[in-house]
């Protein structure tokens, strides 16, 4: 019995949307003993001029025989022709990102999902918490608004750690210190070595550090292992902030990117899509988005 040979045209492999396209990793360096900072460029340089995407949203990246796994995008649109991703070393994939050299090539395909609504937040003040991985995906947006800092009112960045080992982006960020234009404030839980020059406590200590604001002309964004959610909604609902302008980042183990496989489906929505930005409205409604499934990462 003869095989059936399905031949598929060039349109049915360019609508595949599980085709990755190759991307050059222009460079790479450590950001802790564990995480690794990357900066990636199509090979196709009019990719690289067609590239758009919004901050919070996401790409599945791959490498041949390793497999594929969603990363969240550290850049900002507003510097295009890159992505920049934040990777800790934790599985087969992110073993070979680790020992990659730069200018290889791996497979991205994206981007994907719902990230910040920027229009609504034009003209607001922004008031953003990270937490440990959370800065991966939340530097995006820092910098965007920061690119466009006429574009936005008061901005702060609230920035904590386990310690200053284990501090994303540290050095950058204590450079924004030295800008009028942002209000840059940053914590570790703890200082055994006694080097640490700012706040030592948990990043919810910050509040208090970071005078009034006006809660309905403010937009809040957080991301941070899921322990840390429930203390700083605290603060943010002692401040007033509307329930559907505090907005949450959320980790899912999203497999295919597109809501084909249901794999990070919570009921009716699917992260890979809806998501994984949520406002607080939303987890109130289906409390599971923080709980099942969740990790103390931020997309991968």
């Amino acid at each position: 019995m003869k095989k059936m040979c399905v031949q598929l045209d060039e349109r049915e492999i360019q609508d595949n949307p599980f085709r990755p396209d190759l991307w050059r990793i222009v460079r790479h360096y450590p950001l802790t003993s564990d995480v690794n900072f990357y900066q990636t460029r199509p090979v196709d340089n009019d990719e690289a001029l067609r590239l758009d995407y919004i901050p919070g949203q996401f790409v599945m990246m791959s490498i041949p025989g390793e497999g594929e796994a969603p990363f969240c995008i550290s850049s900002t649109p507003s510097r295009p022709g890159m992505l920049e991703f934040c990777i800790r070393n934790m599985g087969t994939l992110t073993s070979t990102l680790f020992s990659i050299k730069e200018n290889q090539t791996v497979g991205i395909r994206g981007p994907y999902g719902n990230g910040f609504p920027i229009d609504k937040m034009e003209g607001k003040d922004i008031l953003i918490v990270a937490g440990g991985m959370g800065s991966a995906p939340l530097r995006s947006l820092l910098l965007y608004v920061l690119d466009n800092r006429d574009r936005f009112g008061r901005l702060i960045y609230l920035h904590g750690a386990k310690n200053e080992g284990e501090m994303l982006f540290k050095e950058e960020f204590i450079q924004l210190k030295q800008r009028e234009d942002v209000e840059m404030l940053m914590s570790v839980d703890k200082d055994e070595a006694g080097t640490w020059p700012y706040k030592v406590g948990l990043v919810t200590t910050l509040f208090k550090d970071m005078g009034k604001i006006d809660p309905n002309n403010t937009y809040a964004a957080v991301c941070g292992p899921p322990i840390m959610y429930k203390f700083v909604m605290q603060e943010l609902v002692k401040l007033g902030i509307p329930k559907h302008q505090i907005l949450m980042t959320l980790e899912r183990r999203m497999k295919c990117g597109v809501g084909k496989c249901g794999h990070c489906a919570v009921e009716y929505l699917y992260t890979c899509i809806d998501g994984p930005v949520f406002s607080w409205w939303d987890v109130l409604r289906m409390k599971e988005l923080i709980g099942r499934g969740a990790s103390d990462k931020t997309i991968a």
